[in-house]
């Protein structure tokens, strides 16, 4: 006989979850009961918003999902944001939450934590909320979470289990069910695919997050098409930094939005073409030319530009159909090719549109790189993210992820910066962070030092909300609430036990970097907007 909590766990270990992360509250204290009897680890945030965050970092870079034991009533309301962050990216995560006994439930009688409808409050943010009832539920429960994060558009699965129900006992054994696959495209949709792209005179492919693990098959796909191609944010690394083919980091300015609009056909996989991918200048997307759009969710093929031909199906399988069909067998970039030439002008044009603080930026990131050649960057909504969605290359798939797509909130770099560290313990991770954000979640640098994990900090201080003090400047708004007070981020992460420094030079950075990823132990490293030019 086993609670149903400690079933829970088990169940959890054998689909494969390496760590769970949350506060531990007395709704949720039997959820715990078996944690210690498997292999699963436990990181404890210090505010559930920082827990969800953290699972979202972990399942950006390691493809699995991030899953957080969450109690009920405020810890539920404190990591709605986190899966709002999440459900806007097509993230996986799997919340975990207690509710209050089920003779409770709906009385209305004030009890600790009491919500009217926890699962009501979490239906925007999640892919599907579900209320157990009864513990031999729940390996049905698991398996529909576990089917959807393999085979479907991953987003936030929310269970929430009456505290009666998850110390009540059951004599059961681990029973996992086997996953579905993604599913693959149908024969018609591939000749039709590699017909359109055959005969085409000028392709363009825009590879979004989508196809992150498509990577060599969107590779091979482009150079047997000789068509350049433009990345959004989290489609970063797909082609590897300087290759002849990249035309554009994100589809944000004119040069780009006309090289779609000219392109007879357009083949997009894996993206919304959404609005926070054409920061800062949004504008629809028009398509000149034919548009064939590959995606796992049926309903995102209907939205925004009309495709003339939609795939839903897995995006790896797609693309690799579509080079057995077009005989595209191997990876061989060429330079001075039409699609390079196309590229390279597409690419210089966009340049001449960037922001001032982008060269800054860039040379900045450069200085990460090459002092931390396979450094995964985390980010929150600051000015280095903004500039470097603009420009960045990142080395590898899943390597630059951020806070401002999607959702867009602030706060979010530190801890996904956390869960992207322990999801690859063996890669730096550096946090690209604005003292504005840093303020909101600073006190997961606490839980970091708990669970050593080294996240490099880099921290842009410009004293306050200095982008959103810049707009409301332009449109002649008088800028009130943006120049806050800024405490010294030197003593308070020193106090977390944290390495702290102030480099103002590029050698002193480089050494810093160095340094940093030698430690057992979170850093923080302060570019003072007002020295570090």
């Amino acid at each position: 006989m086993a609670t149903c909590g400690e079933w829970l766990v088990k169940l959890l270990e054998a689909y494969g979850v390496e760590l769970v992360f949350g506060i531990p509250g007395v709704h949720t204290v039997e959820l715990y009961r078996g944690l210690p009897a498997t292999r699963i680890r436990h990181i404890t945030p210090r505010h559930e918003q920082g827990a969800g965050f953290m699972a979202d970092g972990y399942a950006r870079v390691s493809g699995k999902p991030g899953v957080c034991f969450i109690v009920t009533g405020p810890g539920m309301t404190n990591i709605l944001t986190a899966m709002g962050q999440a459900y806007g990216d097509s993230v996986p995560m799997l919340v975990i939450s207690a509710v209050n006994p089920t003779a409770h439930l709906g009385m209305g009688d004030g009890r600790l934590h009491e919500l009217t409808s926890q699962r009501g409050l979490v239906a925007g943010v999640s892919a599907f909320s579900h209320t157990l009832l009864d513990p031999a539920q729940l390996p049905e429960v698991l398996a529909r979470a576990f089917a959807l994060f393999a085979a479907a558009r991953p987003r936030p699965v929310h269970i929430e289990i009456p505290i009666d129900i998850i110390a009540q006992e059951i004599d059961a054994g681990v029973m996992v069910r086997a996953s579905p696959r993604r599913p693959a495209p149908t024969p018609a949709d591939i000749s039709a695919a590699a017909s359109m792209l055959k005969t085409a005179k000028a392709p363009l492919l825009v590879l979004g997050g989508g196809a992150a693990d498509a990577a060599a098959s969107a590779r091979i796909l482009a150079e047997g098409l000789d068509a350049p191609v433009v990345n959004t944010v989290n489609a970063k690394g797909i082609l590897p930094p300087g290759h002849p083919l990249h035309a554009g980091e994100n589809i944000a300015f004119p040069p780009v939005h006309r090289a779609i609009s000219e392109a007879d056909v357009v083949l997009a996989i894996g993206t919304e073409f959404g609005e926070t991918e054409m920061y800062p200048e949004p504008a629809p997307v028009a398509i000149g030319g034919k548009l064939i759009r590959i995606d796992i969710d049926p309903e995102q093929v209907a939205r925004g530009p009309i495709a003339d031909l939609p795939i839903v199906a897995d995006a790896g399988a797609t693309l690799a159909a579509i080079n057995a069909a077009l005989g595209f067998d191997a990876s061989a970039p060429r330079a001075g090719t039409p699609g390079a030439k196309r590229a390279s002008a597409i690419r210089q044009a966009t340049a001449r549109c960037w922001w001032p603080a982008v060269t800054l930026h860039q040379r900045i990131a450069g200085l990460v790189l090459e002092a931390l050649p396979n450094a995964i960057l985390a980010g929150d909504s600051t000015e280095p993210v903004y500039a470097l969605n603009q420009s960045f290359e990142a080395p590898l798939p899943r390597s630059y992820f951020n806070s401002s797509t999607g959702y867009g909130t602030l706060g979010y770099g530190l801890p996904a910066g956390i869960g992207a560290k322990l999801a690859a313990p063996d890669r730096p991770v550096v946090v690209l962070i604005g003292d504005g954000g840093l303020q909101f979640t600073i006190a997961e640098l606490a839980s970091a030092v708990e669970a050593e994990v080294p996240v490099i900090v880099l921290l842009w201080n410009n004293d306050g909300y200095g982008e959103i003090k810049n707009y409301m400047l332009e449109r002649k708004i008088a800028p009130i609430g943006v120049d806050i007070f800024t405490p010294d981020f030197q003593t308070i992460a020193r106090g977390f036990g944290c390495v702290a420094v102030r480099p103002e030079s590029d050698a002193a950075l480089a050494a810093a970097l160095r340094e940093a990823v030698s430690q057992r132990r979170p850093s923080l490293i302060e570019l003072r907007a007002d020295k570090f030019r």
